[in-house]
């Protein structure tokens, strides 16, 4: 079996965390099916590596290839314009995956199916290259492609047009598979298959030495991910104000970083909030292990992962009721779920697990069940379905 994976979201030496989770399920599939696997990873193009050119500048320092664990990886660039890049995007990403698939096939390296991920740009693009090069092909949906992007009308279309052309469809959430249908995409097609979590990467690790370590004491809240306007840490960060023997470490960087530490100065917390910034995915662990309770105040989410990366350490969550969360969060030992943008239902759930919290062998056994040997095994029964069926979707 030759898999050709197209995406921009996938770890690279520039970015080790970024689309992690993509990697992650492909590891878990590689486990249950030999397969030869190439990914195309393209990058935005951009001129200068300086730092004050923020998220440009770690685009710019993406290699053109590499490998990791022994996959070979390849990062085109493509031109992605300001101002009008999101509708510019499809057809930019499709002429580099065009050029990249077809150099490989003229190097002798055919494949048979492309496996796309993210529907808008990148599923856009690889349906439109599955066409021209008469190949099946599965997209599977993550979060915003499908909660939030078909908002637009242009790229609403589109997205449903891949999903015509798809033979396949993956969503990683129960959710994300209904508003898919809502939309007008083909039932038929669609596949749930939720993320897994590595059992042995997360694990819980020795609390005390590690709070001892990072000189914490009293309770503790971790809050993970992008600092975007989405993630939800500026509610954390009110919900802290009314949690006054607690700490709040913030896993993650990105443009609110300034916006987040004014708005801790405003509400008085400053010396109790930590801007850890981006840490290293194998650290996660410890930050997790250290932490009473995982927040996750996300305006909108596919299946978030982080949720049960701290369930395996043994650190129950309170998150948004959006999307995905609820499907992960189930019984009183995996955590709590609170409306979406409400600090102070927040603050109330998370103290109520501070005072009454599940013993941390509950909670990693709750973690247990979302391993990802049933993602990967259903996974490679669809591609073996696509690929035996020899039918190119029109």
């Amino acid at each position: 079996m030759n898999i050709l994976m197209l995406t921009t979201l996938f770890p690279n030496a520039a970015m080790p965390n970024h689309g992690i989770f993509v990697e992650n399920r492909l590891k878990a599939f590689l486990k249950v099916k030999a397969a030869d696997v190439r990914v195309v990873a393209p990058a935005p193009w951009f001129p200068l590596e300086n730092p004050r050119f923020g998220q440009y500048a770690a685009w710019a320092r993406v290699p053109l290839t590499e490998q990791r664990g022994g996959l070979p990886i390849d990062h085109p660039r493509y031109f992605l314009p300001p101002k009008i890049g999101m509708s510019y995007a499809p057809s930019a990403l499709e002429r580099c995956f065009f050029r990249a698939a077809s150099t490989l096939q003229d190097k002798g390296w055919d494949f048979d199916l492309i496996d796309a991920h993210y529907f808008y740009p990148d599923g856009v693009a690889a349906a439109r290259v599955a066409k021209r090069l008469g190949k099946p092909l599965v997209i599977t949906a993550r979060g915003s492609d499908i909660n939030l992007i078909p908002q637009y009308a242009g790229p609403k279309r589109q997205i449903l047009r891949a999903a015509e052309t798809a033979n396949a469809i993956v969503t990683v959430a129960d959710a994300l598979r209904a508003e898919l249908i809502s939309l007008g995409a083909p039932a038929d097609k669609i596949t749930t298959l939720r993320n897994g979590v590595d059992l042995e990467q997360f694990q819980p690790l020795d609390r005390d030495a590690i709070r001892q370590k990072m000189k914490l004491t009293g309770p503790v809240i971790a809050s993970v991910g992008h600092l975007i306007g989405r993630k939800g840490h500026h509610v954390v960060i009110e919900a802290l104000s009314r949690l006054p023997d607690a700490t709040l470490l913030i896993a993650g960087e990105g443009e609110k970083r300034g916006a987040l530490e004014a708005l801790a100065r405003t509400h008085g917390v400053s010396d109790r909030v930590r801007f850890l910034g981006a840490q290293p995915h194998d650290k996660m662990a410890e930050i997790y292990s250290a932490a009473d309770v995982l927040a996750l105040a996300s305006s909108r989410e596919g299946w978030p992962n982080v949720l049960l990366e701290a369930m395996a350490c043994g650190t129950p969550a309170v998150a948004s009721d959006v999307w995905g969360s609820k499907e992960v969060i189930t019984a009183p030992e995996a955590g709590r779920l609170v409306p979406a943008i409400d600090a102070e239902k927040l603050a109330d759930a998370i103290q109520d697990l501070i005072e009454n919290p599940p013993l941390r062998s509950a909670t990693r056994t709750y973690a247990e069940q979302f391993s990802w040997d049933a993602t990967a095994n259903s996974l490679k029964d669809i591609f073996k379905a696509v690929i035996a069926d020899k039918t190119i979707a029109a």
